[in-house]
Formats: structure tokens, sequence, C-alpha cells
């Protein structure tokens, strides 16, 4: 990972939807943002804070569904998975399981939804992302 090589956004609001390559019965999400001691600022206020992660069997957000035949699309709602604070004093690579994992039903995406971030009003950085789980 290397200081400037992340998927940004502007301001400190921002989602993205990742489409996992399987089915998975979801356990944990890390994410990972650089160290201050990389930064070529020696601050990371372009690192997350507030994150939430959903999932639904209807993705509107990308016009595709996934609900039983028989299911209104329209009815299902986001489910929320997770909601965590990046700590940005901690390790850059922080894993934030799940309760109740692993979840009972399994997901082909999941919705990031990062809240705010360290204090960066013009953008907000994050180099990666990893979903856990076990492969339906």
């Amino acid at each position: 990972v290397s200081p400037g090589n992340c998927w940004s956004f502007p301001g400190h609001q921002g989602q993205v939807v990742i489409r996992l390559p399987a089915r998975v019965h979801l356990t944990a999400i890390t994410v990972q943002h650089i160290s201050k001691e990389v930064s070529p600022s020696g601050t990371i206020t372009s690192a997350p804070r507030d994150v939430a992660v959903f999932v639904s069997l209807c993705k509107r957000w990308l016009s595709l569904c996934f609900a039983p035949q028989g299911v209104d699309p329209d009815g299902a709602e986001e489910t929320l998975l997770v909601t965590f604070m990046y700590d940005m004093a901690k390790e850059a690579i922080q894993t934030f399981p799940l309760k109740n994992a692993p979840h009972p039903r399994a997901f082909s995406y999941i919705k990031l939804v990062v809240k705010s971030n360290w204090g960066r009003p013009k953008y907000t950085c994050i180099y990666r992302v990893q979903v856990h789980g076990k492969m339906a």
C-alpha cells in the first residue's frame, strides 16, 4: 500500500457497492488506510472514521434484485450488518467482526457507507476493504 494509491471520494461521506466473487456467509469486514509513519504529511485525517455495512437481496442502487420469486423487490429493505469506527490511533489494518457470525444468509454484494472521516473536508481515502466469510 502506497500513499495516494487509494479509492478517494470527495468530501467526508461516501458509499460503494462491492461485488463479491461468490455468495458469502459474512463473518467480518477489514478496512485499511496508511499509517501516519508513511504519510507524506504525517497525518491521516483522510481516513474513514464512522462506517456502516449493509446488505440487501434487492440492490436498487444497482438495479438488480436477488429476491425469491413472489417477493416484492420494492418491499425488501437493506439490512445493517455492522457499524464501526476505524481508529486512526490503532493499526492501519483493522478487522471488525459481525455479531452472530457467520451471517445465516449468503450475499454477493455489500454496501460500505462512510459516514465521516477524521477531519479532511475535501476528500476521504480507503486503501483496502476485505470481506471475510464462508462461501455458500
